[in-house]
């Protein structure tokens, strides 16, 4: 069957809207309607080649949306429920998952290989991260697909499968921010925003929001922050100046630049903390000395996917945006349909990724 997608048809190469034959689902496979697809920087990582997945592709990993039909051997899911979908389920039997440490999965990427839909004329396509959400309709393994939150427009909902769970999860789970600590959030896209969000609810005594662009600053407060910082080469030092020249107890790293990275790791204080979610590539080269390492004795950090097991919380998730303690409305700026993608796409390359929501 014939559905519009947006194919990435090489590294580098801009989207293209194009019709795609995407076949009914086979054993243990489910297809899905779209309701909505965030655009996250990490779909600006993989087109650009940070990120390697095979091409040509569908990217797209942040959705939610309608069952439409599930294959042979599929429980637990129907035509008509309404579903947020994960681009990264955990195969439950490699090293980390093992661990329970699930988001670290090693086999949890293998789909991206897979052909799982062809172009008109007949060439394989890959399905990005997985999931393959910016197209009117998508089919995915069953391991990727969660039951969506009651009471949750799926417009909204579709945020949870990324960039929410990223931001949340950094805090709380892998920052493990305590109330009363002091926060710093580099990067006021939508992950810093969940971050922000996030901060708030851990209960952090103050909150200060870091990005290049002073226009963020009202979105950064909404969601959070008790001040804000345009970022410069004094930073680190601002930070300090904020907090009784110690530093913030925690710096969470949401744009991937080397720079960026230091900065965060600066602002904390002896014994501070940096988390770093941003995806940055092989040139962004850290560097520390060893005397400074022993000195402030400070830790650093990756993330990946907010150290969040996505089954367990979602859940946790809802429960905040039902009770109006996480607003998903405030993580988006705009909204575009499906043919303005490539629209999206240069709005991610002006330094705008992970707050648009694509709305088909």
């Amino acid at each position: 069957m014939a559905v519009r997608a947006a194919v990435l048809p090489a590294i580098g190469s801009a989207l293209e809207i194009t019709e795609i034959d995407l076949p009914e689902p086979g054993p243990g496979r489910v297809r899905i309607r779209l309701a909505a697809a965030g655009v996250c920087h990490s779909d600006l990582s993989l087109s650009d080649g940070t990120m390697r997945v095979p091409v040509p592709a569908v990217l797209g990993h942040e959705g939610a949306g309608t069952v439409l039909a599930v294959g042979e051997g599929v429980s637990g899911l129907a035509a008509g429920d309404e579903v947020v979908l994960n681009w990264a389920p955990s195969c439950g039997n490699c090293h980390a998952c093992s661990l329970g440490e699930v988001w670290l999965c090693a086999n949890a990427l293998n789909g991206a290989a897979d052909v799982y839909a062809r172009t008109v004329d007949g060439t394989d396509l890959h399905p990005g991260l997985n999931v393959a959400a910016f197209a009117e309709e998508t089919v995915v393994p069953a391991a990727c697909v969660l039951p969506a939150p009651p009471g949750i427009p799926l417009t909204d909902a579709a945020l949870l499968g990324c960039a929410v769970l990223t931001g949340y999860g950094a805090v709380h789970r892998s920052a493990r921010v305590r109330q009363g600590e002091t926060v710093a959030v580099f990067g006021a896209g939508g992950v810093g925003l969940a971050a922000l969000q996030a901060a708030r609810i851990a209960g952090a005594s103050r909150i200060v929001a870091v990005d290049v662009s002073p226009a963020k600053e009202e979105l950064a407060r909404t969601a959070g922050a008790t001040d804000y910082v345009v970022a410069s080469d004094t930073t680190a030092r601002d930070i300090r100046a904020l907090t009784g020249k110690q530093g913030v107890d925690v710096a969470v790293e949401c744009v991937g630049r080397a720079a960026t990275i230091r900065t965060a790791w600066e602002s904390t204080r002896r014994g501070g903390r940096t988390t770093v979610v941003g995806i940055g590539g092989k040139d962004q080269q850290v560097t520390f000395n060893a005397l400074e390492l022993f000195h402030w004795g400070r830790t650093l950090s990756g993330c990946v996917y907010g150290d969040s097991v996505p089954a367990r919380d979602l859940p946790v998730l809802a429960d905040h945006v039902r009770a109006g303690r996480l607003d998903l409305g405030a993580l988006v700026t705009e909204r575009i349909a499906l043919d303005g993608i490539p629209a999206a796409f240069e709005n991610m390359l002006a330094g705008k990724g992970g707050r648009a929501l694509v709305v088909f």
